[in-house]
């Protein structure tokens, strides 16, 4: 009986273990999110065009469907906040973005926001 004990002990760490990985595989790096928002990157800097393209807005949308936790989206709010000025993003043109894409999000965009705040 022992025996059946410890294999229901370690079947019950695998399957701890294997959602763990699972979590852990959805978090979307820092990296990852700045690269998901490469084909914004002409319309965030100002560069000529008016208005975002498809596959931007598509982007923006899959990286805020991934921000599925109040720590997820908090993380990446410090990521974009911290990338976006050593990439020459207008912050002007972010704010734009979030209309032009229909990204329903209830988050200030500014440089001085605290993204602690995020729910």
């Amino acid at each position: 009986m022992p025996i059946k004990g410890i294999k229901h002990f370690h079947l019950a760490g695998f399957i701890i273990l294997l959602l763990a990985i699972r979590v852990a595989a959805v978090e979307v790096s820092c990296g990852a999110a700045v690269n998901s928002l490469i084909p914004c990157g002409p319309f965030l800097i100002g560069a000529g065009e008016a208005q975002p393209g498809e596959r931007c807005c598509q982007s923006a949308q899959e990286l805020k469907r991934m921000a599925t936790t109040t720590t997820m989206r908090r993380s990446l709010c410090r990521c974009l906040e911290q990338a976006g000025p050593s990439f020459g993003v207008n912050p002007e043109q972010a704010v734009r973005l979030l209309s032009m894409c229909k990204l329903d999000i209830s988050i200030p965009i500014s440089a001085a926001y605290n993204c602690n705040l995020i729910p």
